[in-house]
């Protein structure tokens, strides 16, 4: 009996091949970056729904994409499916020297501080492998979550509210002065990731809750003048308000 991946393999074969779809044989490795970021979002949305059949549907979606990739790869003579394997299974092993190896450690976060240093050192620098695609507050996170493990850092999350309100002053200022908005707007940011971190709290997901706040208000202040048949493009600033703050009192 043919194996899944096999299975998988084998349609891309048929999809990419002579007489296959006109939509799948054109497709490259820049043209499907795209997808498979969509993807890997869907499949974060289906976490967090709970809902573990969309969850499975769409890791299966995800896989498919890799395998699209590997197959142009392989089509390219880059490398193929078992050398991509492989060479993940290697690099895990060498990272978790401490299940499969003889170093000692004590908690969870020695792992990561090790797993760090390993990456340093594959990488060629602490920050290196921190991909600039990332959202901005995710890759903000992961960088000054890098730098934390080298100890540069507050020693308390005071020390980065602190900063925030400097950070606020010098955006004030800016802001008088008609310049570098952006800079300082791009600082307080950062700052603000930062005290996320130092308090326990994913800023992607903080931000992501804090929009479907926005958006289930504004809904309320929707429903609301459609029910009194007025046009929401007419309705007063103030009348907009009041129905704003009657939304985030229930």
């Amino acid at each position: 009996m043919e194996k899944p991946i096999e299975e998988l393999m084998r349609i891309l074969d048929r999809l990419r091949g002579e007489g296959g779809c006109p939509w799948d044989r054109k497709q490259t490795f820049e043209s499907l970056k795209p997808f498979i970021i969509e993807e890997a979002y869907e499949v974060a949305e289906a976490i967090d729904k709970r809902d573990w059949n969309e969850l499975k549907e769409e890791l299966g979606d995800l896989m498919f994409l890799i395998l699209f990739f590997t197959h142009i790869a392989q089509e390219k003579g880059i490398f193929d499916l078992e050398e991509m394997a492989k060479g993940t299974a290697q690099k895990i092993i060498r990272r978790h020297s401490h299940v499969f190896g003889d170093l000692k450690v004590k908690d969870s976060q020695e792992v990561e501080n090790n797993w760090h240093k390993i990456k340093e050192q594959e990488k060629g620098g602490l920050l290196s492998g921190i991909p600039k695609k990332l959202p901005a507050l995710l890759r903000a996170q992961k960088i000054t979550r890098r730098a934390q493990s080298v100890g540069f850092d507050w020693e308390e999350a005071i020390g980065a509210l602190e900063k925030i309100e400097e950070e606020l002053r010098e955006l004030k200022e800016a802001f008088e002065k008609g310049e570098n908005l952006e800079h300082e707007i791009g600082d307080l940011l950062l700052s603000t990731v930062n005290l996320c971190r130092l308090v326990g709290i994913q800023a992607e997901e903080a931000l992501h809750k804090a929009c479907d706040r926005f958006v289930e208000r504004f809904s309320y202040i929707e429903k609301k003048l459609k029910e009194q048949g007025k046009d929401l493009r007419k309705a007063s600033l103030n009348e907009m308000d009041r129905l704003w703050n009657e939304a985030k009192g229930k």
